[in-house]
């Protein structure tokens, strides 16, 4: 399939910049079949059955956009430089792979200061990225991360505002447990307590699992015959208890309907084989039309951007067509479009 495929015109007005307050107050366009019909977050419980498994994915995102200055000693004397870094992921060696600008203005072996408390020395770069080696670790790192940190905003937000101390309630999921992310599970904002406990009250059961969320996820896509696109990879993991949950419900012929692209995509990845099993790793699933869905019967997610790999996930979940239809009526209902915009249950 040609990326074109996926596109569409999208108003400028439908991205939102803040999400809605409280969160089940966002629009929830449920998808059942050819079946489209326009409710609230709030109203979720009413489509799912007892006995329905939510899979919520409990990444924590961590405040990884940093301003510090690099300082320098030449012949002019001490200079210094404004350097805005955000951080990618967590490598095995205890460095930071981070995108940092403007990155020539910076060489390996130089320090970049963000606070009293918490400073990083430049240990690599190529390919457009940097190698960073904080000078703390642990709990003095994550303590000294949110002292100075700003949520690292998607950016269709960014462009249009800063991030500011909302955000780092509002960029954050009620369940956040483990942190690694650079970008919100955004399906799983709309939760709070009081719907999560309706959702109990109903039958509806949930299992965790964590799949951290990189920057990757919003990179476009550069290729018109999408086949020749290579994802992201994003590290995951599927406990032996979460991978048990879900094989039960599928032996008992209940739905497991994973909330959110990432969790589909993690779930999916543990199961290749056909069955769900435990899994940890890196994965670069790509899911596309066409694609055999082992263990996901539907999908919570937002609105995606035009030609996007997440408008090719929907697609393959409901199908090309149908989603043109779905996303045509969200436009023309005014739904709110991209991390902090509303919802959608698709059914398949």
């Amino acid at each position: 399939m040609k990326l074109s495929d996926f596109d569409f015109d999208l108003p400028e007005d439908l991205i939102a910049v803040r999400p809605a307050k409280p969160r089940t107050a966002a629009k929830l366009l449920v998808a059942q079949g050819d079946e489209i019909s326009d409710h609230t977050v709030a109203d979720l419980p009413e489509f799912l059955r007892r006995g329905d498994v939510l899979v919520l994915n409990d990444t924590k995102v961590i405040p990884a956009r940093l301003f510090g200055l690099r300082h320098r000693d030449g012949e002019f004397g001490m200079t210094a430089a404004k350097m805005d870094v955000t951080l990618l992921d967590p490598r095995a060696d205890g460095t930071w792979a981070a995108m940092i600008k403007p990155l020539r203005k910076v060489n390996d072996g130089e320090q970049i200061v963000f606070s009293n408390d918490l400073s990083a020395t430049v240990m690599a770069r190529a390919d457009g990225q940097a190698q960073l080696r904080f000078n703390l670790s642990g709990d003095d790192f994550d303590a000294a991360l949110n002292a100075v940190g700003a949520m690292p905003l998607p950016p269709y937000i960014a462009a249009k505002r800063p991030a500011d101390e909302a955000d780092k309630t509002d960029y954050q999921t009620y369940w956040a447990k483990h942190a690694g992310a650079v970008a919100a599970p955004t399906a799983s904002l709309h939760f709070d307590g009081p719907l999560l406990d309706a959702l109990t009250a109903h039958g509806v059961e949930f299992v965790h699992v964590t799949l951290h969320v990189g920057a990757g996820t919003f990179l476009p896509v550069k290729v018109d015959d999408i086949a020749t696109h290579k994802m992201h990879a994003e590290w995951g993991e599927v406990t032996p208890s979460a991978a048990a949950a879900i094989a039960k419900a599928k032996a008992q012929g209940r739905r497991v309907i994973p909330v959110g692209t990432t969790a589909l995509r993690l779930i999916e990845s543990a199961a290749r084989t056909g069955q769900i099993a435990p899994w940890e790793g890196e994965t670069d699933i790509f899911i596309t039309p066409g694609f055999a869905f082992q263990v996901s019967d539907g999908l919570m997610t937002n609105f995606h951007l035009p030609k996007s790999t997440l408008m090719m996930l929907v697609s393959a979940m409901m199908g090309v067509q149908s989603v043109k239809r779905i996303y045509a009526h969200a436009i023309d209902e005014k739904y709110r479009f991209f991390s902090y915009g509303d919802a959608s249950l698709l059914l398949r």
